[in-house]
């Protein structure tokens, strides 16, 4: 079974990439990775994780609704949410990596946000990456 992995953070952005990674799931009959990483794991406290414990077990019966087969992990380790996304993709072998792109100022778009460009750039796998439908280009 082949395997998507998509970056997920709780954003417009993330909710587009997160529907894409479904869209093209069931579409290609695979396996679909959730990774949602904190930044470098600093910083946290306890509120931001009992948050995340409970959006990602909203995705998972989402995904369990949509009868998907799944994984979704949340990072606490200390490595840059890109290396994680990235590190998944090889672990799993992924065929593809679904991430969301914000909206960025003229020179953040030649800069690119450095999470899609660490992916990109890293990714052992195509990289798809997605828009919010109601936010302009």
């Amino acid at each position: 079974m082949a395997t998507i992995v998509v970056g997920y953070t709780d954003t417009l952005e993330g909710e587009a990439a997160l529907a894409r990674a479904m869209d093209e799931a069931k579409l290609r009959g695979a396996h679909l990775e959730v990774v949602h990483s904190h930044k470098e794991g600093r910083g946290i406290d306890a509120d931001e994780i009992l948050h995340y414990n409970e959006v990602m077990a909203n995705i998972d019966r989402r995904l369990d609704e949509a009868e998907i087969d799944h994984a979704t992990h949340d990072y606490i380790q200390g490595q840059a949410p890109a290396e994680d996304i990235v590190a998944c993709a090889r672990i799993t072998g992924a065929e593809l990596i679904v991430i969301g792109l914000r909206n960025r100022t003229k020179t953040g778009k030649y800069l690119m946000g450095s999470v899609a460009q660490d992916v990109m750039l890293n990714a052992p796998c195509s990289v798809l990456a997605v828009r919010p439908a109601d936010v302009p280009a």
